[in-house]
């Protein structure tokens, strides 16, 4: 089968290991590092395997509507999803959509404000906020609120950002201008209707896209920053009193990518975890994907899954053979 992969690194090998050929697009933004892993690795394999296309957007349309290519694999956002699945449609192709997420975190009142700060920061933080399945919303029991809130204050403050090619920093600017400017006009956004700056919200003017780590309190669903997904290194933080409620305001997203729950209760939060519309629940962690377990979203969120053996499968199709 001919397989288009729009994006996800991660999907050549099950691609290929499971009989198909490869053509893979990088995004516009992103190109170098998949241009240099396809220059090591397609001397290896025959000839035609594994192959790339580089450009705009417009090489993507036109690899979806290709009617040799069976089968479309990408990973970005909702709306691009839903224009591929569209210019898919007149040849049937086969799709596994990964696309955007806003993922919710629920902490209950049980915890350790301290010693859940680290999981909760690169739960939000990771790859500066620029991650599918990062913790994009979160959610504190009003009994821990303010302690939860000092203590990710706390951890933040001390993560450096700055210029990747100085070995001292943890974190990077916002990949390009739109998106920084889609960050910067969320945060002024809460900020303008009440939240609270804990830590970030003032960018310091000069080259590049460095948007501060920013922790906004006292935000309410129906802000814009907690009802868009921001992809970005912003994290609006929202409290709650009853978890019935928590738990609607979390499913009231059109995505259903990913969710966590914070407790010491384990068998508490797995019975919560049972309630939220997403593909993924992570328990005192959030985001933390693995090559074994299948990896996919409800909802906005996409068709399909990723890794373990479903998501091998799905590069594969059924043949029943009658004697």
């Amino acid at each position: 089968m001919e397989l288009s992969i729009d994006d996800c690194h991660l999907h050549v090998i099950p691609a290929i290991r499971s009989g198909n050929t490869v053509v893979i697009k990088p995004s516009p933004f992103t190109p170098l590092s998949t241009l240099r892993m396809i220059e090591m690795i397609g001397g290896i394999l025959p000839k035609g395997v594994l192959n790339i296309v580089s450009g705009k957007d417009d090489l993507g349309q036109m690899m979806s509507e290709h009617k040799d290519i069976q089968k479309i694999v990408f990973t970005g956002s909702c709306a691009t999803g839903g224009k591929i699945m569209a210019s898919a449609a007149p040849t049937l192709k086969r799709l596994t959509l990964e696309l955007g997420g806003n993922d919710a975190g629920i902490v209950l009142p049980d915890v350790d404000a301290s010693a859940i700060a680290e999981g909760l920061f690169w739960g939000a933080f990771i790859n500066g906020g620029q991650t599918c399945a990062a913790l994009k919303r979160l959610y504190v029991h009003e009994d821990v609120y303010d302690d939860v809130c000092t203590a990710l204050t706390e951890f933040a403050k001390n993560i450096p950002m700055g210029n990747g090619l100085d070995e001292n920093m943890i974190l990077g600017p916002v990949q390009n201008e739109m998106q920084y400017n889609k960050v910067k006009n969320l945060v002024d956004d809460a900020v303008a209707n009440g939240a609270r700056v804990l830590l970030g919200a003032n960018p310091e003017s000069g080259p590049g896209y460095f948007y501060p780590t920013t922790l906004l309190a006292d935000v309410s669903d129906g802000t814009r920053i907690v009802d868009e997904e921001q992809f970005g290194p912003a994290l609006p933080i929202i409290k709650y009193s009853n978890i019935d409620d928590v738990i609607a305001l979390a499913n009231a997203s059109d995505n259903g990518l990913g969710g966590s729950i914070w407790s010491n209760d384990i068998a508490l939060a797995k019975s919560l975890a049972n309630r939220l519309e997403c593909g993924s629940v992570w328990i005192n962690k959030h985001g933390m994907i693995q090559p074994n377990v299948p990896f996919g979203g409800v909802k906005s969120s996409g068709i399909g899954v990723e890794f373990g053996v479903d998501g091998l499968k799905e590069y594969t199709t059924i043949q029943a053979v009658f004697v």
